[in-house]
């Protein structure tokens, strides 16, 4: 609920603190006089002057993450980012009554966040994306999660100093303000695709393979704001999907919008009805240079 995490929330337009404008909770404002709706789902867009520039995944793509992420294949990939995450709290000292923040950055319909929170008693969640039907899975997705809907690539609508934690599960990552709303000793958790990652799947279905060095580079782009925390660590398994599973894997993912359906369906039926997937990722934990 966005109650949980309003001492977190800034303006957009001048980073001032936010409070609801009344009990109803219906509006935030800020101490500068911005007024901002929460829509009727509970999540609050919260964007500058300039508006959204994007909208993000749509309400189709939602829904297929919805129903891919449901079925629990990904399992492995939750239990890393939770388990970083327990370990960034235990390294600072911070305890379960301290009631620490954790934003996720492009947190889609809030599965990896929600995780999290029940891995963590007392935590509060911020769910940041830019898709509005992800905003409002989000918004329901954990009672302690307050949506809102931002733009990854501006400033983000978090005050200065304020998160314990960042996760950043196959989404896009602004050091600059990762570094600007992190706590002191605060780190990011990343999950990166890797090479290879659903290998059996890119020549039958015409999908392309993840870039090679991709963890090199997004180290080499925080220069100056984050620092490596440790070592990347490799999360490889594998998972039994069936057509409908891998229909729904691609369908929230960027292939979905390269690909003819038709054609996708197509070479989704030749599949076998059951096959073997290799899940392969990278985990990165970023930390403020000291």
């Amino acid at each position: 609920m966005l109650a949980d995490i309003i001492d977190v929330l800034a303006d957009p337009v001048d980073g001032t603190a936010m409070c609801a404008a009344d009990d109803t909770w219906k509006v935030l404002k800020s101490e500068s006089g911005h007024s901002y709706d929460v829509a009727r789902q509970g999540y609050v867009t919260l964007a500058g002057g300039a508006g959204l520039r994007y909208t993000g995944d749509d309400a189709k793509m939602i829904a297929a993450r919805d129903t891919f992420l449901s079925g629990g294949h990904y399992g492995p990939f939750v239990e890393e980012v939770s388990g970083n995450v327990q370990d960034v709290l235990d390294d600072n000292g911070i305890s379960n009554d301290d009631r620490p923040v954790v934003l996720e950055n492009g947190a889609g319909t809030g599965y990896y966040l929600a995780h999290t929170l029940d891995a963590i008693p007392e935590a509060r969640g911020v769910g940041i994306d830019v898709s509005v039907p992800a905003a409002k899975h989000l918004a329901k997705c954990h009672p302690r999660v307050g949506a809102v809907v931002a733009d990854a690539w501006a400033r983000l609508p978090i005050r200065d100093h304020s998160v314990d934690a960042i996760t950043v599960i196959f989404a896009p990552r602004n050091a600059e303000e990762f570094a600007r709303v992190l706590k002191p000793g605060g780190q990011v958790v990343v999950l990166t695709a890797d090479t290879g990652h659903l290998s059996e799947l890119r020549k039958p279905l015409g999908i392309i393979d993840v870039e090679r060095g991709k963890v090199e580079r997004m180290i080499a782009q925080a220069e100056g704001h984050l620092v490596p925390i440790g070592e990347p660590e490799r999360v490889e398994f594998t998972m039994k999907l069936k057509q409908e599973d891998i229909a729904a894997q691609i369908a929230m993912s960027p292939s979905a919008r390269h690909i003819h359906p038709d054609v996708l369906a197509d070479r989704i039926k030749s599949l076998p009805t059951t096959m073997d997937v290799t899940a392969r990722a990278m985990i990165t934990r970023l930390g403020r240079p000291e």
